[in-house]
């Protein structure tokens, strides 16, 4: 089927099956209203959907993400499967993979294909820089799976540094996978109370030998005196350690725009508001050069989000 032709049946099919979709999303929906808090942080589990979505429909191998979706407190199984089988379906039948979720992404992203646009340039930093470091730190993990997307004889250490609520129930579904952890160490801390480069180090984190931070999803959840302290622990590490991140900028916090309107206050409804952006006084990209090169830390390499308005950005920092 031609590309044009399969995208046409894609979402004609996809229309056709909205209401089997509408009934899975209010089956989820009640069953998280319904059930107790498990105390995982609710952001963390975009990203871990995005990753799923990309192994099901065969554009990025996962088979983490894959059984680790199912088995999120919360994830009910029959709305999961009504909510997510139409789209599968339609994918099946005709080849197409809806835009959102191609890898990498390809032209402009919009705020709403920022989990999945993402994905790519993380798993590029970790491509890049590990093949010359042995150490691996994701910072606020949450659901991350690329520690066990690694090869089996990797060499490589992996670190999750995570809030211990996240962390625990993550441990608890990784084990009820039956995932592999011997090369991963866990650290439960708060960034905000916790030193977390002692608990890394207590870990096993070798302090002499370079390392990658991965740092995703986090910044703008944290107030600017965790950041700085973070930016200045990673630039205390080894000469030749690697930190990729994204941020907002402070017009994410300040827009009007409905979009933003609504994402912060359903950030905020979750108990995770939003607290951080990098200054938008253009050029922004030396509003972030200049609060790395405070904390010891050089900008390598800066990517917009968004081509028109750069709201939302990525960056790797070397020390």
């Amino acid at each position: 089927m031609r590309k044009p032709d399969a995208a046409v049946a894609f979402y004609a099919l996809s229309i056709l099956l909205l209401p089997v979709s509408l009934l899975g999303y209010v089956i989820w929906v009640g069953k998280l209203l319904a059930v107790k808090p498990s105390g995982v942080s609710t952001s963390a589990q975009a990203p871990l959907s995005a990753r799923w979505a990309m192994h099901n429909f065969g554009v990025r191998e996962d088979q983490a993400a894959n059984r680790l979706l199912p088995l999120l407190p919360g994830v009910p199984w029959l709305g999961m499967r009504l909510a997510f089988w139409p789209t599968l379906f339609a994918h099946r039948v005709t080849g197409c993979v809806p835009k959102t979720f191609r890898y990498p992404f390809e032209g402009e992203i919009p705020p709403q294909a920022e989990a999945s646009a993402r994905v790519a340039f993380f798993d590029g930093a970790v491509d890049r820089a590990l093949p010359g470091t042995d150490q691996l730190v994701i910072l606020g993990a949450g659901f991350d799976t690329r520690p066990y997307r690694l090869p089996r004889d990797t060499s490589v250490n992996s670190f999750e540094v995570d809030a211990p609520k996240t962390q625990a129930v993550k441990r608890e579904i990784l084990d009820k996978a039956g995932i592999d952890l011997r090369k991963v160490a866990f650290v439960p801390a708060d960034f905000e109370k916790d030193d977390w480069l002692a608990k890394l180090v207590d870990a096993g984190f070798d302090l002499g030998r370079p390392a990658l931070f991965l740092w995703e999803g986090v910044t703008m959840y944290l107030d600017r005196e965790a950041i700085e302290d973070t930016l200045r622990k990673i630039a205390s590490c080894a000469n030749g350690s690697l930190l990729a991140f994204d941020y907002f900028t402070t017009e994410t916090l300040e827009s009007s725009m409905p979009y933003w309107r609504f994402g912060r206050a359903a950030a905020k409804a979750a108990g995770e508001p939003l607290m951080f952006g990098v200054d938008r006084t253009p050029p922004s990209r030396e509003r972030l050069a200049e609060l790395l090169r405070s904390a010891g830390l050089t900008l390598l390499e800066q990517r917009g989000l968004v081509a028109r308005q750069r709201r939302n950005a990525r960056g790797v920092a070397s020390r």
